[in-house]
């Protein structure tokens, strides 16, 4: 063919298969598989070298521990993501003692005193340690929470804001509101027994709870409700919360590793992408929502807030909004529903507390304060929280990364004497019969909500909560587990427990 009569891409084309493209030359180049090898080889030198130096030379290396943890963070990073980390690093510290090194740069305590150490307050001789910032990121909307605040100055601002709202005095006047979804949560499973043909009400208790302590902290901060006990379902929003919980753990594990962390976001799930931003949406209209509403029935968190005369921004409140609907829910629904667990576990135990309940002639004499002396309710709580601490793990502090991790520590046999046994007796000091536990326990060790500066502002809550809740259900119904929940605690864990269905059988009691 005559080329003036050729397509004018022609020439371009023909070029093209002569020249090659430059990638298409690079990989046709007899050189480069040597330059792939060369390229390997070099990347598993730097990895044997690094875990050559964090092995033996690093400033950890004295520490023991598991040589290929201390070698690459990766480890802990599989353990993450298997869901194993508080067993395995209770593993650990049954092989090698209180303080053992689980990463390159990572140290485990189980001994009392490294609340203090770790978490305590600025001394004269002793630096204040701020939270590890790479596993802790602001909050969805960008704004940091008094969780996540970095600044020591910045989180006292805001710790000092909020103390009002979570303060004895203001629990006393949300007290009323706490009942009424208390009330709500006997109703559904009154009526759910009424309709069973055994008379028994079979109800998974982790939902129950959920329900509960979702709608209570949904009227706290938005001064709404929620509509979990009503509809006996969870709402859109729960549904999204609760998506959003393993995905933030696991994501933050990534922080340090720019690629994975990009892969991971790509290949993420999308309803866990939609869930984050649900999470965010959700607060910021509720919040928009509360704050223009002039009054409210009942004193709410922003109410008491505002009431003060503190300056705080809405992009703060947001946050804020965000961490309460996370951390003052799950956590407490967990512990009853592990308290609730336990108890059917050991019916001598379960059998005491129901005495002790059941004193009260009247449902309406469990009040703020009568739940707040009830003995062996207390113990109860304070037993299933070291047996079944909600956030087993605990948060680690940067640069050397430091932590007590709750689950390990609660259960050190040089803690407590036979720890994995629920022995409420050992928080009753005058207890006959157990002195021994009380001679040998290192109860202060037990420190669920953190320590120091940054422990939880929400304690009084969610012991008070936990009191309610489980004195009410003790004094309404006999409870009774179902077998296929039997092994109910044998459960994964990354931010929280991986919780499966916990099968009670409800029955009304005869009064």
């Amino acid at each position: 063919m005559d080329s003036s009569n050729s397509p004018p891409t022609e020439g371009f084309h023909k070029a093209a298969t002569v020249l090659g493209s430059p990638s298409s030359r690079f990989l046709s180049n007899p050189d480069f598989p040597q330059v792939l090898i060369v390229i390997f080889g070099l990347s598993l030198a730097k990895v044997i070298a690094d875990a050559i130096y964090n092995i033996y030379f690093h400033p950890l290396s004295k520490f023991p521990g598991p040589r290929h943890a201390a070698a690459w963070n990766l480890v802990y990073v599989y353990h993450m993501f298997r869901g194993n980390t508080v067993h395995w690093i209770e593993s650990v510290h049954k092989q090698h003692g209180e303080i053992v090194r689980i990463g390159p740069e990572r140290l485990s305590y189980t001994k009392p005193e490294a609340w203090k150490e770790v978490y305590g307050h600025k001394t004269a001789g002793r630096k204040a340690s701020p939270k590890d910032m790479r596993f802790l990121n602001g909050e969805a909307n960008g704004f940091n929470s008094v969780l996540t605040e970095p600044s020591d100055a910045e989180h006292g601002a805001q710790r000092r804001i909020f103390a009002h709202a979570f303060s004895d005095r203001a629990l006393s006047q949300q007290g009323e509101l706490i009942g009424c979804y208390v009330d709500d949560l006997i109703l559904l499973v009154h009526r759910a027994a009424a309709k069973s043909p055994t008379g028994a009400a079979e109800l998974d208790a982790v939902k129950l709870y959920n329900f509960t302590t979702f709608d209570i902290m949904g009227d706290l901060t938005f001064s709404e409700p929620l509509g979990n006990l009503e509809n006996s379902e969870y709402s859109p929003w729960v549904t999204a919360i609760f998506h959003s919980f393993k995905a933030i753990s696991l994501i933050r594990q990534l922080n340090e590793y720019p690629v994975l962390q990009a892969l991971w976001k790509v290949l993420m799930p999308a309803y866990l992408k939609k869930a984050a931003m649900v999470n965010l949406q959700q607060s910021a209209e509720r919040v928009e929502k509360r704050l223009a509403k002039e009054r409210t029935e009942h004193p709410d968190i922003w109410a008491l807030i505002l009431r003060s005369g503190h300056d705080i921004s809405r992009e703060v409140m947001n946050a804020n909004s965000i961490l309460f609907m996370l951390a003052g829910t799950e956590t407490t629904a967990t512990l009853l529903s592990g308290l609730t667990y336990l108890l059917l576990k050991n019916p001598s135990k379960y059998k005491k507390l129901v005495e002790e309940v059941r004193q009260f002639k009247s449902e309406s004499e469990l009040t703020i304060d009568s739940v707040r002396h009830m003995k062996y309710l207390v113990a109860c709580i304070e037993e299933a929280l070291r047996v079944y601490p909600p956030v087993p793990l605990g948060t680690f502090r940067e640069i050397t990364r430091l932590a007590v991790v709750s689950w390990a520590a609660f259960r050190s046999p040089k803690n407590f004497k036979d720890p994995g046994l629920f022995l409420p007796e050992r928080w009753i000091l005058d207890e006959p019969g157990f002195e021994e536990y009380h001679a040998f326990d290192k109860r202060e060790v037990v420190q669920p909500f953190s320590y120091g500066p940054r422990n939880c502002l929400g304690k009084n809550l969610a012991h008070y909560e936990m009191r309610a809740i489980m004195a009410r259900v003790l004094w309404n119904f006999d409870l009774e587990l179902d077998s296929q929940s039997d092994r109910w605690i044998d459960q994964k864990s990354y931010l929280i427990w991986d919780k499966a269905e916990l099968t009670i059988r409800f029955k009304p009691r005869m009064i």
